[in-house]
C-alpha cells in the first residue's frame, strides 16, 4: 500500500516538518523541557550524594571525638547533620550545660535543644526536597502539552482538507503523523522524569528519615554529657563540714579549808 511506504521512509524530522506552526512550537518546548528534567534529576542526585558524603563524615567525627562538643568544634564538617549538631550544642551552651541543675531545669533544656534541632530538620529537609518541585511540574505538564499539540494539529489538518470534495489517506496521514509527534514528544518528556522523580523523592524521604534519628541521637547525647558534667562537677565540690562551735570553759579557783586543831585536851 502507499501508505507503507511513506511511514517507512519517514523519520522524526519528516514528522517534525509535516507538523503545523504550533505543533512545532510545542515540540521545541518539549525538548527543553527534556534537556532541563535531566539537567535537574543529575543535579538532584549529585546534590543528594553530596550531603550523604557529608552526614557519614560527620557522624564519623562525632564517634571520634570524647563530646559533642569537640566534635562541633571542627570546621571540616558540612552538611545537614553538621549544621544540626552546631545547633544543638549552641543551644545547649545557651542554656547552660548541666551543672546545678534542678528537674525542672533538665526538663526546661530538653525542650529548648530539641526545639533547636525541629527548626533545623525543617531547613534541612526543604534542602532535600528543593528542585523536585520543577521536576513534578514537568511530569505532569508534558503528557498535557503534548495532547494540546496533538489535538491542535489533528483540527488544523481536518481543517484543511475540508474545503476539497475528496481526501485521501496519503493526504491526511501525513497531518495526523506530525499532530501526533507532540504526544510522543510528552510522553519522552514524562516518562523517565516520573522514574527519576519516583527515585529522588524515595532517597530524600529515606534521608530525612535518618536526619530525624540523627536529632534524637543528639538529644540523647546532649543529656548523658550534662548529667556527666553535674556528677563529676559534684565530685570535685569539697563536702560541706558543720563549723565546730569552741566552748571556752572558765575554771573558777577551788577554795581551801584550813581545818585547826590541837593535841591538847582542855
Amino acid at each position: 500500500m502507499p501508505y507503507i511506504t511513506i511511514f517507512s521512509s519517514s523519520s522524526i524530522t519528516d514528522y517534525f516538518a509535516q507538523s503545523n506552526l504550533a505543533g512545532q512550537i510545542i515540540v521545541i518546548f518539549l525538548l527543553a523541557f527534556s534537556v532541563l528534567a535531566w539537567g535537574l534529576m543529575f543535579c538532584k542526585n549529585s546534590d543528594l550524594s553530596a550531603m550523604d558524603s557529608s552526614n557519614k563524615e560527620t557522624m564519623r567525627k562525632i564517634s571520634k571525638s570524647s563530646s559533642l562538643i569537640e566534635a562541633a568544634a571542627a570546621k571540616s564538617l558540612h552538611g545537614p547533620y553538621a549544621v544540626l549538631l552546631r545547633d544543638a550544642v549552641e543551644a545547649w551552651g545557651r542554656f547552660g550545660m548541666g551543672a546545678n541543675e534542678s528537674e525542672s531545669d533538665k526538663a526546661a533544656r530538653a525542650n529548648y535543644v530539641e526545639n533547636s534541632l525541629q527548626r533545623a530538620i525543617s531547613k534541612q529537609i526543604v534542602r532535600y526536597e528543593s528542585k523536585m518541585v520543577w521536576l513534578g511540574t514537568i511530569i505532569s505538564g508534558a503528557p498535557f502539552l503534548g495532547l494540546l499539540g496533538t489535538v491542535w494539529g489533528v483540527m488544523d489538518c481536518f481543517g484543511s482538507m475540508s474545503a476539497q470534495t475528496s481526501v485521501t489517506l496519503q493526504q491526511l496521514a501525513p497531518g495526523v503523523a506530525g499532530a501526533l509527534l507532540t504526544t510522543v514528544a510528552g510522553l519522552l518528556v514524562a516518562i523517565p522524569a516520573g522514574f527519576g522523580y519516583n527515585y529522588l523523592t524515595s532517597r530524600a524521604r529515606t534521608m530525612s528519615t535518618e536526619l530525624e534519628n540523627f536529632a534524637s541521637l543528639l538529644a540523647d547525647k546532649i543529656e548523658l554529657e550534662s548529667r556527666e558534667a553535674s556528677i563529676a562537677e559534684s565530685r570535685e565540690k569539697p563536702a560541706e563540714r558543720k563549723p565546730v562551735m569552741a566552748s571556752k570553759v572558765e575554771e573558777t579557783p577551788r577554795q581551801t579549808k584550813v581545818i585547826n586543831f590541837s593535841l591538847e585536851d582542855d
